[in-house]
């Protein structure tokens, strides 16, 4: 007997059933940080600790929650980050969180480390512009290469990850020997005779590697050879003239992702990009960073307005959306929570999800007294309840 999608009330619910639904290895990639996962957890709670100020008889009619990021509508100011092996979640993972975005109205941004490629989500959404997220190589021709197969698939906007120079410890993908795909070890047999719906979805499909890195490098044509090669791809000597070496090869929109602190954000600012995101990298890199929430308020005001300043990490509902907008975040990404939604019911799942965070984020801002996303700030806050940047 199925699972009724409209009992799915809030992502939590979504969560538990992608626990039952997906392997263990995969849903621990998703759903874990590095070291002791303290960052990992604070993201999510931090947000838990700002109070909304509610208002009363105030209209609440016509109320809109449209926005847009870098010059793009939005229907809400929410897109999908990009999240790496979101093909091992579901099979054709990307292309059904792509096609639910479209529908929904928000972007969609997929990972360098997807499974599937620039060229499937191209196709599979009628070429409907979506965003290309990229890290800095050595292989630099490789990297021009993705540069203009994202030109080529219409990506309309390029994020640039500045935070996976090197690789946090993640405990639990060691201990669970992660790999793509799973290796036919004893333990990963017996996880996976528990979950037949997930493979029997990836029976179905030829995408099970990473589809914009196999067969695009010399050398690497198989997921043996692309271990060795990854482990030497991430540049350690990434620098902001390396950003510039990016920003002129794309030529369009530049979002730079992984801004925890706030000289970083000015230099940000300085580099000409168009939107920066405040992210600990959903507490996977440095544990004992700070929550994203936390790190915003001040990140914000030190570049007032020059560059547009999204936030992501711990969003797990709309009041979340709302309260990283009252704190300054023109934009924020959602992760966990759309691989939740993908991982238990594919693409109707992620389209739960953006339909969870937005009923929350519709109803919660008109409690706040407001009709109108864009008149949003830090009134709707209790005060005391909320980070502010220092010396306020």
């Amino acid at each position: 007997m199925g699972i009724d999608l409209s009992k799915m009330t809030c992502i939590e619910d979504l969560r538990q059933v992608a626990e039952r639904r997906v392997p263990r290895m995969f849903y621990d990639y998703a759903d874990s940080g590095s070291y002791t996962q303290g960052t990992y957890r604070a993201n999510e709670a931090q947000f838990q600790r700002i109070q909304l100020r509610q208002r009363v008889a105030v209209n609440m009619q016509g109320r809109s929650t449209r926005s847009t990021m870098v010059g793009e509508d939005v229907a809400m100011p929410v897109a999908i980050a990009p999240t790496g092996l979101t093909g091992m979640q579901h099979a054709d993972g990307e292309i059904l969180a792509a096609q639910a975005a479209k529908e929904f109205g928000i972007p969609f941004t997929l990972s360098t480390m997807s499974i599937c490629s620039l060229e499937d989500i191209a196709e599979h959404t009628g070429r409907h512009p979506f965003w290309f997220q990229l890290y800095m190589m050595r292989d630099r021709d490789f990297m021009e290469r993705l540069i203009e197969r994202a030109k080529a698939a219409n990506c309309s906007a390029l994020q640039l990850t500045l935070d996976l120079q090197i690789l946090g410890q993640r405990h639990k993908d060691i201990k669970n020997g992660l790999s793509t795909p799973p290796r036919p070890t004893l333990a990963n047999l017996i996880n996976l005779a528990t979950k037949p719906r997930w493979c029997l979805g990836m029976l179905a499909t030829r995408r099970r590697s990473f589809g914009n890195i196999v067969g695009h490098v010399t050398g690497v044509a198989d997921m043996s050879s692309l271990s060795s090669w990854t482990a030497d791809q991430f540049d350690p000597t990434l620098n902001w003239a390396d950003v510039e070496w990016v920003k002129k090869r794309w030529g369009g929109k530049l979002i730079l992702k992984g801004i925890m602190d706030a000289e970083d954000a000015r230099l940000a600012a300085d580099s000409g990009a168009d939107a920066l995101v405040v992210s600990n990298h959903g507490g996977r890199q440095l544990d004992g960073a700070p929550a994203s929430i936390d790190a915003l308020p001040a990140i914000a005001q030190a570049v007032d307005r020059r560059i547009e300043v999204w936030m992501d990490g711990g969003i797990r509902s709309g009041q979340d959306v709302l309260k990283a907008r009252a704190l300054g975040a023109r934009g924020t990404l959602i992760g966990r929570s759309f691989l939740y939604g993908l991982g238990a019911f594919g693409r109707p799942g992620v389209a739960r999800a953006l339909q969870i965070i937005h009923k929350e984020l519709d109803v919660t801002m008109a409690f706040c007294g407001h009709t109108d996303i864009e008149n949003v700030g830090p009134e709707i806050l209790l005060p005391g309840t909320y980070p502010q940047p220092a010396g306020q």
